[in-house]
């Protein structure tokens, strides 16, 4: 099995402060800096639960982009990193005290990803391609999302997208994500409960098989809700990329959506327990 992404490989800077963050001054805090963005994410668990995974991105000519391609590479990703002059991205993301997560983004070279920079071999073979909203939001990278695509379709491969953020589908509009959609023609839809309800229709209306992160109350597939086994809660950063993952490695290997969803909230729950958005 081969399963892809498409978009994002940036720099996490995850920060857990150990109290309540005191204005203009000090608080002792634990800092981990590491690899992030949500396809990278997508295809470092995939890479971990066993699968071929392989990352299509684009990254600065820097040392992050190196070391964040090394890292991945490790990890048993096959990396596909386009080289620009804009530095590769990095995110914030503060953890609250009961889990929160509060981010700041710089995308950076990620979202200059170009139709002229794929190459027709990085998609021979591969049985599914996930796309985050992400890579849609912003061109050119949305171009290359949907090339990346039609040639994964004209292999026989599946597609899976994720609605990534609340905030980045107000920006683009549901109305238009929705025209998105209707043009890629999904097989698998994942989104959390606030993402689904900024869509102007059902989730089941959108995709064949659709999946409801809802955290620990665990998700909803295709209308049915499936529980979460019992987990402390670190950092959920990565869970949902974790999640979709394993989900998707277990449709393509023959299982049912219930299945899958039952497979999945269980590798999320391990995700959920360790600070950062990759596995160990």
């Amino acid at each position: 099995m081969l399963l892809a992404a498409i978009g994002d490989l940036v720099l996490d800077i995850t920060i857990a402060p150990h109290g309540e963050l005191r204005t203009n001054d000090d608080t002792p805090a634990a800092i981990r800096v590491g690899g992030g963005g949500q396809a990278a994410n997508f295809c470092a668990w995939a890479a971990s639960l066993g699968e071929r995974s392989r990352l299509v991105t684009r990254v600065g000519d820097d040392d992050a982009g190196r070391r964040l391609e090394a890292e991945l590479e490790a990890g048993g990703v096959e990396v596909h990193a386009v080289r620009a002059a804009e530095p590769t991205g990095a995110i914030a993301v503060l953890i609250g005290p009961g889990g929160e997560r509060t981010m700041a983004t710089q995308r950076g070279a990620s979202v200059g990803l170009r139709r002229d920079d794929l190459r027709p071999e990085w998609f021979v073979g591969v049985d599914l391609i996930h796309v985050p909203a992400y890579s849609l939001f912003r061109e050119p990278l949305a171009t290359a999302a949907r090339t990346a695509v039609e040639m994964v379709r004209l292999g026989r491969g599946r597609v899976s997208v994720d609605l990534s953020s609340v905030a980045g589908l107000v920006d683009y509009g549901p109305a238009r994500m929705m025209s998105e959609l209707a043009r890629i023609k999904p097989d698998i839809l994942f989104a959390t409960a606030a993402e689904a309800d900024a869509m102007p229709v059902a989730m089941d209306g959108l995709a064949p098989v659709t999946a409801v992160k809802l955290g620990a109350a665990g998700c909803i597939v295709c209308g049915r809700r499936i529980a979460s086994p019992a987990a402390d809660v670190v950092d959920p950063t990565g869970a949902g990329d974790a999640f979709a993952a394993a989900f998707c490695i277990a449709i393509v290997s023959g299982e049912g959506p219930q299945r899958a969803g039952e497979h999945a909230v269980r590798v999320a729950a391990a995700a959920v327990a360790k600070v950062g958005a990759r596995p160990a």
